[in-house]
């Protein structure tokens, strides 16, 4: 429409096809109009003004046939054919697209063709002059899409993919780098896909704030508009449970007063994070899988279902694939919870971690209270020396670490927390795990008969104690990894290739145990 004209008065009005071949400095030597037959009218004027304008332009009508110029898919088919017909020699020619007429869809579809070298050329867009109906034949710009634009828009894609991992650890600094990998997936997966999430790892790994930052990463860019909903599935048992998660109508049991909306409902067009999902009875899971893959389920007493379409992140620190064999849990709902699980580490398998996690507590330390807490140098360094040391066993992980850091500033009314204060909270780091420990049932020597039999009188002393230990690591652990990681904490920062089950299965093998065997009596 913008090419349209007829009569003297067309010549003060700005034409962007005919404009094209105004410019002293840019020469068109040959013009390629493509054009809807409705419309050939309209482009043989233009071709005639062309003509005038610019004599050593020659112009080609080429008629082309959309279903519907609006549609997408037909108007690049129509575009990609002609492309890919036409006899282009970039050796002895230069070619521009020009993207300022048509529809945007056609716009959108020359773009994608030069973008992808289905046209070998540059973009030119038009535009009018400052003054309208001057007669003047405006302004053109000419886009490029060469590799260095390129390697700049990569680079701030990649910038922006940095900050939103960033986002996800909460702006830590961490030095791991299979944790770092891990996130980025989580980053990935978190943004690309809507499917469930299974996050595993032992308690204070960090599920639940990670969980929440995967909500609110996904808020900033405007993919949800509902709620975060978090559930620990320990604390809900029973009808209690069902009502919490699916909610109720008036009257469906004793107590039930009004009617309950559910919390699966409150996550609606949100996220849902189901922390110890493990936990759940029989009954909810089956309700649960329906809700997953219909998104639809019925409320306690009522005879209408209710929908909710919602993104599901569960959490647990339990070997659900054993929940299954035990029949503890539905393995057609690990089945579709399963299809992203990312495994956290805890701090003791990341020591070196552990600096910048004590400078993001200390920082959380100074936002809550409005002082400035520091160690002195020697204080840190002795903490560090500690923190990563085999002794430290972090049973309560990040969550140890909190508290350490809000004891230690509590004791350091200065704001410099020293070698004094750091020593007192080592001995009471020591005794609350060596209270644990005393808590934790002990693996006796003679109870490795059950594994061993007769085998077991072949074995000397010594490693008896150590298989013991082993065996109880494996019993306690959710995959041979996670055992071979916390058996090997030390020994495997020091190595170049960290194979922790290859290293497991072969010590079991020397007294021909295997995982199964062990893991199978739990």
């Amino acid at each position: 429409m913008l090419d349209r004209g007829e009569g003297p008065d067309r010549w003060a009005r700005w034409r962007p096809t005919v404009s094209l071949c105004q410019h002293e400095e840019l020469l068109i030597g040959r013009l390629e109009l493509l054009v809807e037959s409705r419309s050939m009218e309209v482009a043989e004027q233009v071709a005639a003004d062309v003509r005038f304008v610019s004599p050593e332009t020659e112009v080609r009508i080429h008629t082309i046939r959309f279903r519907d110029p609006w549609d997408f898919e037909d108007v690049y088919g129509v575009l990609h054919g002609f492309a890919r017909a036409y006899s282009f020699n970039t050796e002895r020619e230069q070619y521009l697209v020009h993207v300022t007429t048509g529809t945007h869809v056609a716009q959108i579809c020359a773009f994608l063709l030069t973008e992808s070298r289905h046209i070998p050329g540059r973009l030119i867009q038009t535009a009018p002059p400052k003054r309208r109906n001057s007669g003047e034949p405006g302004r053109y710009a000419i886009i490029d899409l060469d590799l260095s634009k390129y390697d700049r828009i990569a680079q701030r894609f990649a910038s922006e993919k940095r900050a939103a991992s960033e986002f996800l650890k909460a702006g830590i600094a961490t030095r791991n780098a299979a944790f770092n990998r891990m996130i980025d997936e989580i980053e990935h997966v978190g943004i690309h896909s809507d499917a469930p999430i299974l996050l595993t790892g032992p308690t204070g790994a960090g599920k639940s704030s990670l969980a929440r930052r995967i909500y609110e990463l996904r808020k900033l860019r405007n993919d949800l508009a509902g709620r975060f909903v978090e559930v620990n599935c320990a604390t809900v048992r029973g009808d209690g449970a069902m009502s919490a998660l699916f909610g109720h109508e008036r009257g469906s049991f004793t107590g039930a007063t009004q009617d309950r909306r559910g919390l699966i409902r409150e996550a609606h067009r949100g996220i849902l994070f189901l922390d110890e999902v493990g936990e759940l009875g029989p009954d909810e899971q089956a309700m649960l899988l329906r809700a997953i893959e219909e998104k639809r389920f019925l409320p306690l007493g009522a005879d209408r279902e209710v929908s909710s379409s919602f993104q599901l992140i569960c959490g647990t620190n339990r070997d659900l694939g054993a929940a299954v064999r035990d029949g503890k849990f539905r393995d057609d709902l690990l089945a579709r919870i399963n299809l992203w699980t990312f495994e956290l580490p805890g701090l003791a398998q990341r020591p070196e971690d552990i600096e910048p996690n004590i400078r993001y507590e200390l920082e959380q330390v100074t936002a809550a209270t409005g002082r400035m807490f520091q160690f002195n140098k020697e204080a840190m360094k002795k903490f560090l020396r500690f923190a990563a040391s085999p002794e430290s066993k972090w049973l309560g992980n990040f969550r140890d670490l909190n508290g350490a850091i809000a004891r230690m500033a509590t004791m350091a009314p200065s704001g410099r927390i020293t070698q004094e204060v750091v020593q007192r909270e080592i001995e009471r780091l020591r005794r609350s795990w060596d209270d644990l420990a005393d808590q934790e049932p002990e693996v006796d020597t003679h109870a490795l008969e059950v594994f061993l039999g007769d085998r077991l009188a072949d074995i000397d002393e010594f490693d008896r104690v150590q298989l013991a230990h082993v065996v109880r690591v494996c019993m306690d652990s959710r995959s041979l990894s996670a055992a071979g990681r916390r058996l090997f904490a030390v020994s495997r920062s020091k190595r170049k290739v960290q194979n922790d089950a290859d290293r497991l299965r072969k010590y079991l093998a020397r007294f021909q145990l295997d995982w199964q065997s062990l893991t199978g009596q739990r």
